[in-house]
């Protein structure tokens, strides 16, 4: 009996030695991996529903949406209608009053500079866009101001209250600012700030381009333009990518 258990020993011992041959890892790395998810993201410009609702001479509504790419890259567009009536007075006494109305469409892409801790999917964001309007301007009225040649008579030279025109067009360049923050399970908040730099700028001869949609007021002798954004969205996700957990740096 003691040779039978001594011949056993003899021959499993290679395989006792091969066993111990692999190190033995006392400090086991944490192999969690969080499921981050892709998809489509849409919603509205909430701050455009509130003033129409609390502004009788504005109404506008802006979709937005975003679809991821990669771990911090997003394609962004945001598309558009608005209707605003404005007034411009000089000591009390009205210059015009005109209505402008029309829809745009501005496309680019965002970048989320912000590291999330594990699990999280909030963004900071830096992005871009290129946008194009198409809009009308309906002259409701006017007075001819000409004290000390504040106004030449050429100005709106044959228009006639009610008139509008027709076939405008602007294009701009947009740099964003802003954050998004999951509010809940994939529903989204989010703010931006946006700087507009007009590249084109179809107008009436007789009529200038005071306010255009999308882009927000024309400054008389200036390109830039500012306008901001209130959001809320719903992520419809496609699908999921790993992301495994950093390990802390080891001293």
């Amino acid at each position: 009996m003691s040779r039978y258990i001594i011949s056993l020993t003899l021959a499993l011992m290679p395989l006792m030695l091969l066993g111990q041959s692999e190190p033995i890892d006392l400090q086991k790395k944490d192999t969690v991996e969080y499921k981050e998810q892709y998809g489509l993201r849409v919603g509205a410009d909430i701050s455009k529903l509130v003033l129409s609702f609390v502004d009788e001479d504005y109404t506008g509504l802006e979709l937005v949406g975003d679809y991821r790419l990669t771990h911090k890259l997003y394609l962004a567009a945001e598309i558009g209608n608005e209707t605003k009536t404005q007034s411009e007075n000089l000591a009390q006494t009205l210059l015009y009053n005109f209505e402008t109305s029309g829809s745009y469409i501005k496309a680019g892409v965002d970048m989320n500079t912000y590291e999330n801790w594990f699990g999280m999917n909030n963004s900071i964001i830096l992005g871009g866009r290129y946008a194009v309007a198409s809009f009308s301007q309906t002259l409701n009225d006017y007075t001819i101001y000409d004290s000390n040649q504040y106004y030449n008579q050429e100005f709106l030279a044959g228009a006639e209250p009610g008139r509008e025109f027709t076939g405008l067009t602007a294009s701009w360049l947009e740099f964003i600012v802003g954050i998004k923050a999951e509010l809940f399970a994939n529903i989204y908040v989010g703010m931006s700030a946006r700087l507009g730099f007009l590249v084109t700028n179809k107008e009436d001869d007789n009529f200038p381009n005071l306010w255009i949609p999308g882009f927000n007021k024309v400054t008389d002798g200036s390109n830039f333009g500012v306008n901001y954004n209130y959001s809320i969205s719903y992520l419809i996700p496609f699908y999921k990518k790993s992301k495994k957990k950093k390990e802390p740096n080891q001293q």
